[in-house]
């Protein structure tokens, strides 16, 4: 049995096998995929101009400082995205069975504790936005390409990942003069999201409950459309834009909890 094992994995059959499969022809729901991200191309390139100047910076209803830190609730609630990114990038240690694109969903929660962070501490300068938004490209970047590998295929999953990686990242740069990509990326890569969670996992999948993780994104929507509310109605106790980050800090545990089910022998 030790023998057998060690020439399966030094054969040098395997590697061709793996470049032929990533060769192969489109399956079906390659295809699907091919087309949304060509939908959510044209719409990036040729929607429409939303300027950035037009957009109305939100007032953050919570502005009261604690410890010497501005605006203290929607600083350090930043910290839960710290959290679950190094506990995230924990569990991925010693795992070879993990999504495409999961590490970097964990990279993305923590540079997201630091650019969004950044932000809050003076969100009247709008030039902090480009940093709040690079976190989140890359996270959710990671989040599609967990998507794609979970229900599609691995291939599908690596090529997800570098596109919205890429698209993101210059959505979130041309957004300071031009908001129409940032917002295909955002809100066309969830409708992709939702669609792939509608769909059954791939044979192999290690079973990320892609709906959980869209619940708590669209929960940590309501709260942040909710911020002066939810302050009203706690009594100032929390705004909804703290609570927003928290949610969405939570989405994490959906994936966190399928990387602790699925253990590498």
């Amino acid at each position: 049995m030790h023998a057998d094992h060690h020439v399966q994995a030094t054969d040098p059959i395997l590697p061709s096998v793996h470049r032929r499969c990533s060769l192969a022809p489109p399956q079906t729901r390659e295809k699907y995929l091919i087309g949304a991200l060509a939908l959510l191309t044209l719409a990036a390139l040729f929607a429409p101009a939303l300027p950035a100047a037009a957009w109305h910076i939100p007032h953050f209803v919570d502005t009261r400082p604690w410890l010497g830190v501005p605006n203290a609730g929607d600083v350090l609630s930043n910290l839960a995205f710290l959290a679950m990114g190094v506990w995230g990038s924990e569990r991925l240690r010693g795992r070879n069975d993990a999504p495409v694109g999961a590490s970097w969903f964990f990279v993305g929660l923590i540079l997201t504790c630091l650019g969004s962070g950044f932000y809050h501490l003076d969100p009247d300068a709008p030039q902090r936005l480009v940093a709040d938004r690079l976190g989140m490209a890359v996270a959710f970047a990671g989040f599609l390409g967990i998507a794609a590998s979970e229900r599609i295929s691995t291939r599908a999953g690596e090529a997800v990942l570098v596109l919205m990686m890429v698209a993101g990242l210059l959505a979130a740069w041309v957004a300071r003069e031009n908001l129409t990509p940032w917002v295909a990326v955002q809100f066309g890569g969830m409708a992709l999201a939702v669609g792939l969670a509608l769909t059954r996992p791939r044979p192999g999948a290690v079973g990320v409950p892609l709906g959980g993780v869209i619940v708590f994104y669209v929960l940590a929507k309501l709260f942040e459309l909710g911020d002066a509310t939810i302050f009203e109605a706690t009594g100032h106790i929390v705004s909804g834009h703290t609570l927003k980050h928290l949610a969405a800090a939570l989405a994490a545990w959906p994936v966190i909890r399928a990387l602790r089910d699925r253990r590498v022998g």
